[in-house]
């Protein structure tokens, strides 16, 4: 009923005590105001007192759990389901005393299956799922009457008390089912972007050296200025003879070596950053297919049919690890080749990655790009290792922010299998001159 990859529930997942508590909270009022209304408002006959031992015990339970505890204390799965389990208990005893599957408030015996689906794994919510419908079933048959008033008793057809009962367990099973599969898509896309974000800061990383390399360079220069000096200093005043005059000789020419390096660093003209900037379409289908070519399969480079001068791109992580992961799962589920082809015109820039393997099974076609999707031909659950999982979510969350439409699809040729074409807009993405050197472009972060 409730099957979904299962995801890890960690501490961060736990159910907060204080959420539990405040909504007991609101229960016990909600009882209490319910009770006072038809005892001394209506007047109708019922145990009152036993309704409002069993509330009190609800109170007590919350208080003792609020004094023990601190605020922000987590709760395990099993500490979550007792308390889950409890309220359901408490709720079927008010019932029990009051009209049973009669009374309208019969519904809320839902509310702990829908804590539970989602919060708690999928075991936990089934069991608390049928103990609510044990409950339920009990009360069709064992309760007081429903209280009215004294003297005019209320009939309630037994057809009537059944419908309520389909009530409740529809209703569990159409909320509980929804409840987890949303909880569970938010847990799953808070991995996925968690990953994203991870993946962009390592290039970020990458990126920052350039500024670090530019730093430790101009930091070095006055140092290794004084080693040379030194070092020419004492080679002149050595004696030819001298058995360290070959050492000193060779500290100075290692310390000229590392200023030159150090020069080089910091000397980069203009046009050489400008180019480091610059990516052209061709170098960029290059360089992400360049690091997948040592597997076995061949990488065909396709140029198609092109309109007008070639794009010019900025270097972008984002656009460069999307099309990587893109060839590397072309790459893993080729026989022998995978085709990379890419037209231009004066309005669209077309990517296609064609490989000859088994293609997209038809069910999960819709469904590709979503995290933790099946992979590829195997039916088998993928983790973050692989297949049609979180990385190619990722890839296509990172094409998407840069504009591209992305389309996955099975080649309609035969020998050949999945197909992915991008597309972006040609005036997104061209370079330009004049913000070329803004910082977020150069390290990625304005993906």
């Amino acid at each position: 009923m409730f099957e979904v990859h299962a995801p890890d529930y960690g501490y961060s997942r736990r159910l907060r005590l204080n959420t539990l508590i405040r909504l007991r909270w609101l229960a016990v009022v909600g009882q209490s105001v319910a009770v006072i209304i038809v005892a001394w408002r209506l007047e109708f006959p019922f145990p009152v007192s036993l309704c409002f031992a069993l509330i009190g015990t609800s109170a007590w339970l919350n208080l003792f759990l609020a004094f023990r505890y601190p605020a922000n204390y987590r709760l395990t799965e099993l500490a979550a389901l007792g308390i889950l389990t409890f309220d359901v208990l408490q709720l079927s005893g008010l019932l029990y005393m009051t009209g049973g599957m009669t009374n309208p408030f019969a519904m809320l015996l839902i509310a702990p299956v829908i804590i539970s689906a989602t919060s708690l794994p999928v075991r936990h919510t089934l069991f608390l799922a049928s103990l609510d419908v044990a409950a339920a079933t009990l009360l069709v048959f064992f309760h007081e009457a429903l209280p009215w008033y004294p003297g005019d008793p209320l009939s309630i057809p037994f057809i009537y008390i059944v419908g309520m009962w389909m009530a409740v367990v529809s209703s569990l099973v159409f909320t509980g089912m929804y409840a987890f599969r949303v909880a569970s898509e938010a847990r799953l896309l808070a991995d996925a972007l968690s990953a994203t974000e991870l993946v962009l800061q390592r290039e970020q990383h990458l990126s920052a050296l350039d500024g670090l390399a530019a730093a430790t360079a101009h930091e070095l220069g006055t140092p290794l200025a004084t080693i040379a000096l030194v070092a020419r200093e004492m080679e002149r005043d050595l004696p030819d003879d001298d058995k360290l005059r070959e050492d000193v000789a060779l500290l100075r020419s290692q310390s000229e070596r590392c200023r030159g390096i150090l020069r080089r660093l910091t000397s980069l003209p203009s046009e050489g950053e400008k180019h480091i900037a610059r990516m052209p379409l061709t170098s960029l289908i290059d360089e992400v297919s360049a690091p997948h070519r040592e597997f076995g399969i061949e990488i065909v480079l396709e140029p198609g049919e092109c309109v007008g001068p070639e794009p010019v791109w900025r270097r972008n992580p984002g656009i460069m690890y999307g099309l990587g992961n893109l060839v590397e799962n072309a790459v893993d589920f080729a026989r022998n080749t995978v085709h990379v082809r890419w037209n231009w015109n004066e309005d669209k820039i077309r990517v296609l990655i064609i490989d000859d393997g088994p293609g997209y099974p038809p069910e999960i076609l819709d469904r590709i790009g979503e995290p933790y999707t099946t992979t590829r031909g195997t039916g088998e659950a993928t983790g973050l290792g692989g297949g049609l999982g979180l990385g190619l979510f990722i890839a296509k969350t990172l094409l998407e922010r840069s504009g591209a439409e992305i389309a996955f699809a099975n080649s309609t040729k035969p020998g050949l299998g999945a197909q992915v074409t991008i597309a972006w807009p040609r005036k997104a993405l061209e370079f330009d001159e004049a913000e070329a050197f803004k910082p977020e472009l150069l390290d990625g972060s304005g993906i």
